[in-house]
């Protein structure tokens, strides 16, 4: 039961709520067509590419990208020393992008709710495992570099 609750599974479920949204329960709202598109595509890119230099960063290290396992180092490199939680930033970012590209107005609280149970699920409890395990190096760490963005 422990694979099912993992971010792509909270992130699927968002999508799959706002998909149903858009085409279920329009209700005549836009966000205004081709720019919408144009913009949401954009914003899926940039989370998807967030999310493949985060993960490039973590094979490079060898530790996981698994969030409920323990971290074998410290990563602080690379697309890191901008973004202490790149992945989930690119996953609220493919969110945010298909709610634009779906026209799903109605789905816009799904964004900071999506971040809300990332965080107290996967974020706090990741940040207290390596603050643990890496001390003063997270602390350093947590000082130069940003929670989100």
């Amino acid at each position: 039961m422990k694979w099912i609750d993992i971010p792509p599974m909270w992130l699927l479920a968002a999508l799959i709520l706002a998909w149903a949204q858009a085409t279920h329960l329009p209700l005549g709202l836009s966000f205004g067509g081709v720019w919408a598109d144009f913009a949401g595509g954009l914003i899926v890119g940039a989370g998807l590419l967030l999310a493949l230099l985060a993960l490039y960063e973590m094979r490079r290290y060898r530790t996981t990208p698994i969030p409920h396992q323990e971290a074998d180092r410290l990563v602080t490199t690379g697309i890191f020393s901008r973004s202490r939680n790149p992945i989930y930033l690119g996953d609220l970012m493919i969110l945010a992008g298909l709610i634009l590209r779906w026209d799903a107005v109605l789905s816009l609280p799904l964004l900071p709710l999506f971040l809300w149970v990332i965080e107290r699920r996967f974020v706090i409890p990741e940040e207290n495992r390596l603050r643990r395990k890496f001390r003063a190096d997270f602390a350093r760490y947590c000082q130069k570099t940003r929670r989100w963005v």
